[in-house]
């Protein structure tokens, strides 16, 4: 039986799937304090040991804090052990004085197709979110981004209004992730790519595909195409460094911004 099957078949997976819901809906934003075991267990007629599980399954994979003598709460979003730092495109191009933009290109909701499948991955008949849109630091298209959401792990995407906050920040700032894997090659901007971004077909891109998961459950697949002239990846590590802190994309506007702050 997958894993999806025993939780909606047993009290315990009840329980923590409620409580996931209330926490993936923004009933209970982050820092809000979890009700009591003891309430929990009156409420859902069990046992203290049957909700002490969830509460600590759910803290294992980042949803939730517990704390000695004070109670469980409501984590606040951020970023896990990765190679690979996951970036908040808005705030970086904000954070370096640049002004910045976002527009949305397009929004469908569909059934996944097995091509979708295979890129997020998603169970067969699952609904999904698709997303384009672009990031634009000052006049330059700094990234043209294509995104597979599973609805099925994060139900409240689809009530969001995607043409006033880009889905990375959204997810970033309301979704907990535990796993993540990242693919980077190096490609010509092309016919597909060239006339969003502003480039001509053969000028030289950074693609990023990223994947996220939370415990089993496969949440997003995004593809970020950055022209070359605006973007680096900058490595910095030593045997001693924790993993999480040995590599990170880097934009070009930054390096940029560094160089006039230190020369001025």
């Amino acid at each position: 039986m997958s894993e999806t099957g025993a939780k909606s078949n047993s009290l315990d997976g009840r329980i923590r799937s409620e409580i996931e819901g209330k926490i993936l809906s923004g009933e209970w934003p982050p820092g809000h304090r979890i009700p009591f075991e003891h309430e929990l267990a009156d409420q859902y007629r069990c046992s203290r040991m049957t909700v002490s599980k969830v509460l600590s399954r759910l803290a294992e994979i980042g949803l939730i804090e517990r704390r000695r003598r004070a109670g469980s709460f409501v984590s606040k979003p951020r970023v896990q052990s990765a190679v690979l730092e996951i970036p908040d495109i808005r705030a970086e191009i904000v954070r370096r004085g640049h002004v910045y933009r976002y527009e949305l290109v397009s929004r469908g909701r569909r059934r996944a197709t097995a091509v979708d499948r295979d890129a997020l991955p998603a169970r067969k008949g699952a609904q999904i979110l698709a997303l384009k849109c672009r990031h634009f630091a000052d006049t330059d298209v700094f990234a043209f981004e294509e995104r597979l959401l599973n609805l099925s792990a994060v139900p409240a995407a689809d009530s969001v209004d995607f043409r006033t906050i880009p889905p990375g920040t959204w997810l970033l700032d309301h979704v907990p992730w535990t796993e993540a894997e990242h693919c980077i090659r190096a490609i010509s901007a092309g016919t597909d790519y060239a006339k969003l971004l502003g480039l001509p077909n053969e000028a030289p891109c950074l693609s990023v595909d990223r994947r996220t998961w939370r415990d089993e459950s496969s949440i997003t697949h995004v593809r970020q195409i950055f022209p070359g002239h605006l973007y680096d990846l900058t490595a910095r590590f030593a045997p001693s460094l924790d993993a999480s802190r040995m590599l990170r994309p880097v934009p070009l506007l930054e390096r940029r911004s560094s160089h006039h702050a230190s020369s001025g």
